[in-house]
């Protein structure tokens, strides 16, 4: 072989070898791009993974304060309603026990014929207690027409518990009077009476404003129904 041939031979093996090693170099470029590649949308895909978490947990966050909000403006809206709808049941209140006060008022006292109001609920009392010997009090005002039927008040009682009449001694200490403009927060009665066993460990209230109030409070489903319906509703 001479010079020819084996510098002929030489060149060959160097493009065979520079040609294996261009394509060695493009097969490790191409792996590379394609690793580069998948990497770049795994980190991608993590971020937007990420990112979607982030913003459902700040949109969670975002409707659970919605909830609390609207729960709290829901349930100050019902405060205010009960409130307004106490206030009214208490306007009433106050108002019926201002009529109330027409009822002993000395001026309409026969108009409502407060004296024989004032036995049945002496005799009511009498029934209650089932005491051979009571105390009473009433109001200052009142002593007179309490004295004047107390008799039959005791008579009516012995006739209906079939005992012998009780005695009744009226207190020296008096119920407080009608209520007062000039001091609206004072004790005060409507008129009526309270009755006590003489050893005062059994005692019936039996004014007016007593019975108001139990009137009243076995009233007041039945008002807050009818006031309150269509609002329920």
């Amino acid at each position: 072989m001479n010079d020819v041939d084996v510098s002929n031979q030489i060149q060959q093996m160097v493009r065979f070898i520079r040609q294996e090693a261009e394509e060695k170099a493009n097969e490790i470029s191409v792996s590379a791009e394609e690793e580069f590649n998948i990497e770049k949308l795994q980190l991608v895909g993590a971020e937007k993974k990420k990112i979607r978490q982030e913003y459902e947990r700040k949109q969670k966050q975002v409707e659970v304060r919605k909830k609390i909000e609207y729960s709290m403006q829901l349930n100050a809206s019902r405060i205010k309603v009960l409130q307004a709808q106490d206030d009214l049941v208490t306007s009433m209140r106050e108002a019926a026990s201002k009529d109330l006060l027409n009822v002993s008022h000395h001026k309409f006292q026969h108009q409502h014929n407060y004296k024989e109001l004032l036995k049945a609920l002496i005799v009511q009392g009498l029934l209650r207690l089932k005491e051979s010997s009571v105390l009473m009090r009433c109001r200052e005002d009142d002593i007179h027409t309490v004295e004047s039927v107390l008799h039959l008040a005791k008579e009516e009682y012995a006739g209906k518990a079939h005992v012998h009449p009780p005695e009744i001694i009226i207190d020296h200490i008096n119920l407080p009077s009608a209520p007062s403009p000039d001091d609206p927060h004072a004790l005060s009665c409507s008129g009526g009476v309270v009755l006590a066993s003489r050893d005062g460990k059994i005692v019936f209230e039996n004014t007016l404003d007593a019975r108001l109030d139990v009137i009243f409070r076995g009233k007041l489903p039945e008002i807050r129904k009818l006031l309150f319906s269509q609002v329920a509703a």
